[in-house]
């Protein structure tokens, strides 16, 4: 058995006889980060988990140079569910909340009715792209499956798990026509590896993935490729904090500095940094001095 990464991760795997792939997530690290800033509800975070390990997921099924976003949002208890992740591979997340109408047993359906999720694909060359679903399904890993559906040609299928600190996801999709050519054979093959991927027990979400698909589809030529590392990093800085304010004009911010009783606090709602800028902060950034005197800066 091989050890699992000391690193947060994906991991593609590939069946040499079949025309269908596979993605593994392990979040651990990223994850922990995430939810040291904020004290989530365990469904909130559960929710959150999942979708951070659906972003990882579709990162590095789609290898791009960008950044591709997650939202899910109802006008329900969790009004909002965000996660970004770079073609970096550097990943971040938040959720909204309201406290006192989560239950401990709620279902999706119950924490964010009526809702939609939404998937942003913003690349460095190219054209963005933004598709909507509902959030139809009875958990977050119908509601990927169906967002696929809809909006691919090929088969998708998710698995998403989050507890106890750690989040877990696996992905499989079927492969354009190659291996095999004939339809009933091609149907036949993605339900046979799709009803195994569905035994997969809870428990089972910790061991490595060499284990895991050995356990799956020990009857079938399957090729684990190397692990691709992810990790926590959010992008906030006290210079974009600067930009914003420059945005609002010169003179609309020196009014914001006085209606704040003189300094102006800028947070980061993924990291809960937080940015200060008083008038001479603000004098410096008009006059193109950029944000090198930092007045104050704090988690």
């Amino acid at each position: 058995m091989s050890e699992l990464p000391d690193t947060d991760f994906t991991q593609r795997f590939i069946f040499d006889d079949r025309d269908i792939r596979g993605e593994w997530v392990g979040l651990d690290r990223s994850y922990a980060e995430v939810l040291a800033r904020h004290p989530y509800p365990q469904p909130v975070a559960a929710l959150l988990g999942e979708l951070m390990a659906a972003t990882a997921l579709l990162v590095g099924a789609l290898k791009f140079d960008g950044l591709l976003i997650l939202q899910a949002r109802s006008q329900g208890p969790i009004p909002l569910l965000m996660v970004e992740c770079s073609g970096d591979r550097e990943i971040r997340g938040v959720a909204r909340y309201e406290a006192d109408q989560i239950g401990a047993e709620a279902t999706l359906a119950q924490l964010m009715p009526d809702g939609h999720l939404t998937l942003t694909i913003d690349p460095v060359n190219g054209q963005r792209y933004q598709g909507t679903v509902d959030l139809d399904g009875a958990n977050l890993s119908e509601c990927f499956t169906n967002y696929f559906v809809q909006s691919q040609q090929l088969n998708t299928r998710f698995w998403l798990d989050a507890k106890d600190g750690k989040a877990r996801g696996l992905l499989l999709q079927q492969l354009p026509v190659d291996r095999q050519r004939d339809e009933e054979e091609r149907a036949e093959s993605w339900q046979h590896v799709t009803a195994l991927a569905s035994t997969l027990k809870a428990e089972e979400w910790v061991l490595d993935n060499e284990t895991l698909l050995h356990r799956l589809y020990h009857e079938d030529a399957v090729r684990l490729f190397d692990i691709e590392p992810l990790r926590f990093h959010c992008s906030c800085s006290r210079e974009r904090s600067g930009n914003a304010l420059v945005s609002l004009g010169q003179h609309d911010a020196e009014q914001l500095v006085e209606e704040c009783g003189g300094k102006v606090e800028i947070d980061c709602q993924f990291c809960n940094e937080r940015y200060f800028f008083d008038a001479s902060d603000v004098a410096q950034l008009f006059a193109g001095g950029g944000t090198d005197t930092a007045s104050e800066t704090r988690h």
